[in-house]
């Protein structure tokens, strides 16, 4: 079965599936990923009052109220717009910005629209993204953003999926293109994303080159594409584990690249605050708000955020950080894989580590990395 035979019946199958699916991983014991390479150095006197900690952050042309959205996730579906309406009310009692899963079905197929829509009509005055494929142009993009009054449109990178898919495209070589297109064309801030597998140091080179201002680096260790669609069609575990994470991209960014956002493995308040120290504007949680929304609704949503962001304040707080993008500034030491990857990839781990030399964090200049691809 290629792209074009596909009914609309069989993608709101498959958006059910992902949502199945996606929950399914979310209830299995917590796993480590290349965050817990990730270790703050703890300096006991550098601590800030919390009511002195502004989470505002800096994203493209846009603050945003807390360093914390909720990432694109479903639509399509009756289950799906359930979901969507918990998360757009835990965005509205909140302020965590929140993103749409891929509006494309919607697009296609209008009497599927309501099921994004809910995410603007229960969240009237919050900061929502629209999200849509790389394979779409312009007009489709412009039409995206109207759908939900967006305030940014996330444009998702999602070759891997894709080719695992029994149904899925295998034509990638215009992407590059249409995302140009889009970005000249928008109306609104265009975010790039991958859907768990990463953007390397030489795509988010290439987005800059294509006008591309923020990017979110969405790795490897949350919920994974990879598994859901073998689990869909079979043969292809091979590609679980496939690509690089979150923390990985984030240090392998060029200093003169994109605005970085994180997502991908972010499973607590401390991921949050350990991608700001690796230089993201923001993080991006999905899959464990998605399985809060399916079991507990909206009310538990709504707590569950409400923790998250009072946490990550408390940790800003307790590293002296009195804003998000002082948090790059902080002593990391990196371990293990992450460690690796920088050794690999040209980068000194050892010079996370002396990045305070015994000052406040809030008074140190992140390292900025200008290497070459």
């Amino acid at each position: 079965m290629d792209s074009e035979t596909v009914t609309a019946g069989t993608r709101a199958a498959r958006k059910d599936d992902h949502l199945r699916l996606a929950v399914t991983q979310q209830r299995e014991p917590a796993a480590r990923n290349d965050f817990d390479d990730v270790e703050i150095v703890h300096h006991a006197l550098d601590g800030i009052d919390v009511g002195d900690v502004d989470l505002a952050t800096r994203v493209g042309d846009r603050t945003w109220p807390v360093p914390l959205y909720i990432n694109a996730m479903t639509g399509g579906t009756a289950n799906a717009e359930r979901v969507n309406r918990a998360l757009a009310i835990a965005a509205r009692e909140t302020g965590a910005p929140i993103a749409s899963g891929s509006l494309s079905l919607a697009l296609d197929d209008p009497w599927t629209a309501q099921s994004f829509r809910v995410i603007r009509d229960e969240n009237p005055r919050g900061v929502v993204l629209a999200n849509l494929g790389a394979d779409r142009g312009p007009e489709d993009a412009a039409r995206a953003v109207d759908l939900l009054e967006a305030d940014a449109l996330q444009i998702h990178l999602n070759a891997v999926q894709e080719t695992i898919m029994r149904e899925g495209s295998r034509d990638f070589g215009s992407w590059a293109g249409r995302i140009e297109r889009i970005v000249a064309a928008s109306p609104v801030p265009v975010i790039v994303k991958e859907v768990g597998f990463g953007l390397s140091r030489r795509t988010l080179r290439r987005l800059s080159g294509l006008g591309v201002r923020v990017a979110d680096v969405s790795g490897t260790g949350g919920t994974s594409f990879a598994r859901i669609e073998d689990a869909r069609r079979g043969g292809y575990a091979f590609f679980d584990g496939y690509g690089q994470s979150a923390a990985c991209c984030l240090l392998d960014a060029p200093g003169d690249g994109p605005a970085l956002l994180a997502s991908g493995g972010v499973r607590s308040p401390l991921d949050v605050v350990r991608s700001l120290a690796l230089g993201a504007r923001a993080a991006g949680v999905a899959g464990p708000f998605l399985a809060v929304a399916v079991d507990g609704g909206a009310d538990a949503v709504v707590e569950d955020v409400r923790a998250w962001i009072s946490q990550t304040a408390e940790l800003l707080a307790l590293l002296g950080t009195p804003t998000p993008a002082a948090a790059a500034g902080v002593d990391l030491l990196l371990r293990g894989r992450v460690r690796e990857f920088c050794e690999l990839r040209g980068i000194d781990p050892g010079a996370f580590s002396r990045r305070g030399d015994g000052t406040p964090a809030a008074a140190v200049a992140p390292i900025r990395k200008g290497r070459t691809a």
